[in-house]
């Protein structure tokens, strides 16, 4: 465990920093226990298990926030709950339900509020819920026993740019995911594979992939592991879901956002990566829990570049970024009844 003040909450990044307690529940004999709060430790696991044999895990991401006013806040922790349930029926797992499920997140919030960065520093205690199969199999089938851990960390931007322009390499050579399979789903399998075109990327001085999709290496699916924006002939426009896309809470709120905040018509549609190149697209930007509102500066693709803005954020992106998180840390007026107090 890592002491909290000794902390520097102003230069954190987005790595793991060990808090002091974890919540673990388990499901044996076809029902979960009561769970409990347990120091953050290692776990014993059977080299057996589902998970580390055929990838039978899911898991959640979710923040909490200091408000100016000290108040911590949760940001629409129902809908992580309903997205934790749905991934769980995709693989095969046992639901948990909801209230506990949030009320779990609350106590372990609370038994780790020395870790929840200041206000002024801009970060968050990142949670991290996770539901895996730890029962042994051989065959390729549903595990019996589960565990479900909900851990945090204290965490600053997910991007180190933090609310500045990143610049993206679109790829031809590798995609995200297929039609048919996980691609909706928060399962630990859709991520392990995205490690290596992110490293490529990075290597060329791109912060990050934009992925296509798998069928017409066309259409814009997501950035990494985050839902794409992009500002096309004045409206707001996002892939569709068609079950190759996480459905992002923070894409949702967007959407919403956008539409009665703002007054732009927004679209669900194939958004073609040829459209980025064509001055009808002034603005693009990612979104996600981790990455909040993050703008894209540029998109690459064999050579050709487009800069957006400068490589400044734009200012339909920074009025969103500036909605959202006002609304997440009580300084704008929650009228959608997003924001849970801790």
């Amino acid at each position: 465990m890592v002491n909290p003040k000794d902390i520097d909450f102003y230069s954190l990044g987005f790595n793991f920093v060990e808090t002091k307690t974890m919540f673990v529940s388990d499901f044996k004999d076809g029902k979960w226990d009561e769970g409990k709060l347990v120091p953050f430790g290692n776990i014993e696991i059977s080299p057996a298990a589902c998970v580390l044999n055929y990838g039978q895990g899911i898991f959640e991401g979710m923040k909490a926030l200091r408000a100016k006013s000290g108040e911590i806040t949760l940001f629409k922790p129902n809908e992580n709950g309903k997205r934790f349930n749905q991934s769980a029926k995709r693989m095969l797992m046992p639901k948990y339900d909801i209230d506990k499920f949030i009320e779990a997140i609350k106590n372990v919030v609370k038994a780790n509020e020395d870790y929840i960065p200041p206000y002024d520093s801009g970060g968050a205690l990142y949670i991290r819920p996770m539901l895996f199969g730890n029962g042994p199999m051989l065959g390729v089938a549903s595990a019996k026993e589960f565990k479900l851990i909900i851990f945090t960390a204290p965490v600053g931007p997910y991007f180190p740019e933090g609310f500045n322009g990143i610049d993206l390499e679109i790829s031809k050579k590798y995609t995200r995911a297929a039609p048919g399979g996980t691609g909706s789903t928060k399962t630990i399998c859709n991520y392990a594979g995205t490690m290596l075109p992110a490293k490529e990327a990075k290597s060329r001085g791109f912060a990050q992939i934009l992925y296509l999709d798998a069928v017409n290496l066309e259409f814009i699916e997501e950035v990494g592991a985050a839902n794409f924006f992009g500002l096309i002939n004045g409206k707001l426009a996002t892939p569709r879901k068609t079950g190759t896309i996480l459905e992002g809470i923070t894409r949702e709120s967007i959407l919403e956002l956008a539409l009665k905040k703002l007054g732009i018509e927004v679209e669900e549609r194939d958004i073609s990566y040829k459209e980025l190149f064509d001055e009808s697209c002034t603005e693009a930007f990612c979104s996600g829990t981790a990455a909040v509102i993050t703008p894209i500066a540029s998109v690459s693709l064999e050579g050709k570049e487009k800069i957006f803005n400068n490589k400044a954020p734009g200012e339909i992106t920074t009025k969103l970024y500036e909605i959202l998180t006002g609304i997440q840390r009580l300084e704008i007026e929650d009228e959608f009844g997003w924001i849970v107090k801790v």
